[in-house]
């Protein structure tokens, strides 16, 4: 159950870290993982697709947000042949092995260390270790919203560490090349990729090196997970990835908000 509303600076990334770190990597071993509450109602699709993205980082079977005006008006703009679709909801009487209530207002920018992503850890109590490597993408955070963020941090300013954009989607690439945000990307010291998985499972443009850290947007950190075993990947928001870039180190995004 998500309570409450997320505060500036903290995003759907942030709540979903909290809750691995809660119950880690095994706590819905084989089960689907529904996430209500009246915080949702402020999340776009995209936000609430990085949640259920991630639930099988909890060992969840499935991650399921119910039917509401959001999914509505998405599937409006995004089905291309406009066929009737059919809604299911959970059961009124459904018995769930297992609730937690989360006061999301409460939430602060989480940061998961290596090598698991229930290592969450608050920004306050982590910022400032140095990183080598930014990597801002991947199928959990490389939407359009996401990209939007990133570039709203970066703008008029300069990244300290090597830092990689990748859209998710060859339809983002371009959504984000026609709005412009790849010049403030590149800009900023940035390298921008076709759309791909990319480093994020050790394929290509940001492999890491032994001793290397990256914060990275993606949803896995395990050990060699990009790149060397001796290595580490950091797992955070869109928005901490790209503050900690522009300083090389472990940030507070809200500094920038």
């Amino acid at each position: 159950m998500l309570n409450g509303k997320l505060s500036k600076g903290v995003y759907s990334k942030d709540v979903i870290l909290d809750i691995i770190a809660k119950i880690g990597t095994d706590g819905a071993l084989y089960k689907a993982m529904e996430f209500v509450g009246p915080a949702l109602k402020s999340m776009s699709m995209e936000a609430r697709m990085t949640i259920t993205n991630m639930a099988i980082e909890a060992g969840g079977k499935n991650g399921i947000i119910g039917f509401d005006d959001v999914t509505k008006k998405y599937l409006d703009e995004h089905l291309k042949d406009k066929k009737a679709y059919k809604v299911y909801e959970s059961d009124a009487d459904a018995k769930y092995d297992q609730t937690i209530e989360i006061d999301c207002s409460k939430l602060e920018p989480m940061v998961a260390f290596p090598h698991l992503p229930s290592g969450g850890k608050e920004i306050g109590d982590c910022k400032g270790l140095a990183m080598n490597q930014a990597y801002i993408g991947s199928c959990t955070n490389g939407r359009i919203e996401d990209l939007r963020i990133a570039a709203k941090i970066m703008k008029g300013k300069t990244v300290k560490i090597r830092t990689i954009i990748v859209p998710a989607t060859p339809v983002i690439w371009k959504q984000a090349m026609d709005e412009k945000l790849f010049d403030i990307f590149y800009a900023a010291g940035c390298v921008v990729s076709a759309p791909t998985c990319g480093a994020c499972l050790g394929g290509f443009m940001g492999i890491l090196a032994a001793g290397e850290k990256c914060i990275s947007t993606t949803n896995r950190n395990f050990v060699g997970r990009m790149g060397s075993p001796k290595s580490e990947v950091y797992l955070a928001s869109p928005a901490t990835a790209a503050a900690s870039a522009i300083e090389g180190k472990l940030v507070d995004p809200r500094k920038y908000l």
